[in-house]
């Protein structure tokens, strides 16, 4: 099978692996693809294989990652999924080694991914990117790890910045983080809004819509973060049923 570029010029047509449906007006489909489309001047690359499932890896320059580290001339891994019938069959390597060969191809100094200490969901396999090389170069609390796969031996390497350590916010209630670079957003946050709204609860939702503001997030990855009460509380994105167990649990 043959894996593809999606690009300015084939990004309309192409499916692009792990949005929920490519129904024409989905806003799974069309925030992604918007968020892709002005992230393409910034270096983003998106490679898959060709079929309809989730077989991808998304990367860009350190310098335009939508998160708070300081990775200079790296690659930075936005998201790394191979699922479902396609896994062990040799086409995450393949991608991998894609990526850091087009690192070599443009002297870059590594690539750095956001993980966790154990396998979370929406966060790229942490076992198989060490297996495969990479490191833990950082950590943010409560079991974010910045993981980077080193290309020259005395470039500095990567680090999270101060805003996004501590793994909490000032603010209390819910509050909820998040960008359109994963298309499951645009789906689930309203139905949580809604919900929140319904119980009557202190639900804030905050966009980040500029990559300045997801680089001076207190969050390590702003994709999706969700806090009570000024505590991190979980990067994976709730479905409505999930939210309203999060809620019957604190009473809320």
């Amino acid at each position: 099978m043959n894996f593809i570029t999606v690009n300015e010029k084939n990004l309309d047509k192409e499916h692009i692996c792990c949005a929920i449906s490519d129904k024409k007006g989905e806003p799974c489909v069309s925030s992604k693809k918007d968020w892709m489309q002005a992230r393409f001047p910034d270096g983003l690359v998106f490679q898959k294989l060709d079929v309809r499932g989730k077989v991808f890896i998304e990367y860009l320059p350190g310098e335009n990652a939508w998160c708070p580290v300081s990775a200079e001339n790296t690659f930075f891994i936005n998201c790394f999924w191979v699922s479902g019938q396609y896994k062990g069959k040799g086409y995450a390597n393949r991608l991998l080694d894609q990526c850091i060969q087009d690192a070599e191809n443009q002297a870059k100094s590594g690539i750095a991914a956001v993980s966790s200490k154990s396998k979370k969901p929406f966060l790229s396999d942490p076992d198989y990117l060490k297996y495969k090389g990479f490191e833990v170069c950082d950590t943010s609390r409560p079991y974010f790890e910045l993981l980077y796969y080193p290309l020259k031996k005395d470039a500095q390497k990567p680090q999270f910045r101060d805003c996004c350590r501590q793994g909490r916010i000032e603010q209390p209630g819910i509050v909820l983080y998040y960008s359109n670079q994963c298309p499951h957003t645009a789906k689930y946050v309203p139905l949580i809004a809604e919900t929140a709204a319904r119980r009557g609860v202190d639900f804030t939702l905050i966009q980040l819509k500029t990559k300045e503001q997801a680089q001076n997030a207190p969050v390590p990855l702003t994709t999706y973060s969700l806090f009570y009460n000024g505590e991190f509380i979980t990067n994976e994105i709730y479905s409505e049923k999930k939210f309203i167990k999060f809620l019957d649990e604190r009473g809320l």
